[in-house]
């Protein structure tokens, strides 16, 4: 479904050239779940980045769905995007004009996939069932996230991404919609790339991996880090 090839990605800084992420490799299949953890600044965000392509890496390559992301100009990418992803951040990015059930149905009617049967059952799974005309501004966080987390999977998307998705939630709001999110993500059946930098949140999920210094380890029983094998 995903698959890193020896990806590096530099930025430029008053300082000099930042390496972020170096000889990254990476293989997420279909309906499996990976956690990847780091420290802020590690590279997780950019990570991410890459994988929906939304940025290019500098060298090696980036496959979705078998497609070389670094071989697609910016319109194939957003179709891609559109045909294969689901996102969720930590910010909700509703459209404030809708409400929230033409909200949920957005991006799967942009995929030309609404499903009204499931539609209705995300609604009801994500206690949103009864607010369907009230606008996000009317909702609480933990409501909105709910919301975008419905966006996201309304289209069954073979991959979702998400970004410390319960990042601006307290602790049991936050445990709350991590656990519906992993049901949902299971009853979508899509595969799932969520970037934390809390062990307990990652817990739940397939695989852990941990981004230091620009390159991929496991977790060991210990918690510290095995460098993966290089390609190269």
């Amino acid at each position: 479904m995903l698959e890193f090839r020896q990806v590096y990605k530099t930025y430029a800084t008053p300082q000099g050239p930042l390496a972020v992420l170096e000889g990254v490799d990476l293989e997420l299949r279909g309906g499996e779940s990976l956690a990847l953890m780091g420290e802020s600044g590690s590279g997780k965000s950019t990570l991410l980045h890459l994988a929906a392509g939304l940025d290019l890496p500098d060298s090696g390559e980036v496959l979705l769905a078998d497609r070389s992301i670094s071989a697609l100009d910016e319109p194939a990418r957003a179709r891609l995007r559109r045909d294969t992803l689901g996102l969720v951040f930590q910010q909700f990015h509703l459209v404030p004009s809708l409400n929230v059930l033409d909200n949920l149905r957005l991006q799967a009617r942009l995929a030309g996939r609404e499903t009204p049967e499931w539609s209705a059952h995300l609604m009801q799974r994500l206690g949103l069932a009864g607010l369907e005309r009230r606008y996000p501004e009317q909702l609480s966080g933990g409501q909105q996230q709910r919301l975008a987390i419905g966006r996201a999977l309304a289209p069954r998307p073979a991959l979702l991404l998400a970004d410390e998705p319960t990042g601006n939630l307290d602790e049991t709001t936050a445990g709350e919609v991590l656990a519906l999110l992993l049901e949902l993500v299971r009853e979508a059946g899509s595969a799932l790339l969520m970037v934390t930098h809390s062990a307990q949140v990652a817990a739940p999920l397939d695989r852990c991996l941990r981004l230091t210094h620009g390159r991929l380890g496991a977790l060991t029983e210990s918690g510290l880090t095995q460098p993966e094998p290089s390609r190269r």
